[in-house]
């Protein structure tokens, strides 16, 4: 397990989702109003959208990369039939933010970045060196918490709390997933305060 721990802290799927929004740099208001399903708050904003639109569809991949490895779990056969359940559920969540990232793509003007095909995120994510259950939820907690620092990564640049609210929720649910992941592995909760986001 330590060698797949090690494989796959260094492999590039989970520092591109922590590095996302510190290297791409943060959405305008009227990308944020639009992601929050608030078009009439966007009507009134004004703004170049393009950067919008590009960091935008890097946050589509990682959501893509999550329903795939969702889906390499779900197909592994080695998922218990009450995780197995948790990890569709998961799998929805990340749709339900591919599909609230694609339509906010389109009403910007943009074209959303497409999905690649199941066995290029096999690759990406080693599928191919999970051996049991535990292997599977590891993936996924490491993933979740790359979700979780990218999303958080991005409050701070808001000044409108009503903005910042749909970064937090999104964030929201990856550590509702990731906390429930670790628990599952039987491993502690955060040893302390303001464990995320760091």
């Amino acid at each position: 397990m330590t060698s797949l721990i090690q494989t796959l802290t260094s492999g590039a799927s989970v520092p591109s989702r922590r590095a996302f929004m510190g290297h791409t740099g943060t959405l305008s208001a009227v990308a944020v109003a639009l992601l929050a399903g608030q078009d009439a708050m966007a009507q009134g904003m004004a703004g170049d959208t393009s950067k919008d639109v590009s960091i935008l569809n890097v946050a589509l991949g990682l959501e893509h990369e999550a329903i795939n490895a969702y889906q390499l779990g779900a197909g592994s056969g080695l998922l218990q039939k009450p995780v197995l359940d948790v990890a569709v559920r998961f799998q929805a969540d990340h749709k339900a933010h591919r599909d609230a990232l694609i339509a906010t793509i389109q009403k910007l003007g943009g074209t959303p970045v497409m999905e690649k095909k199941l066995d290029d995120y096999a690759k990406a994510l080693k599928a191919d060196t999970l051996r049991n259950q535990g292997d599977v939820l590891d993936l996924a907690a490491r993933l979740e918490l790359g979700a979780i620092n990218a999303y958080l990564g991005v409050i701070p640049a808001f000044g409108n709390k009503d903005l910042a609210k749909v970064a937090g929720r999104l964030a929201a649910d990856e550590t509702m997933h990731y906390t429930l992941l670790q628990n599952a592995l039987g491993r502690p909760l955060p040893a302390g305060a303001l464990s995320f986001g760091a």
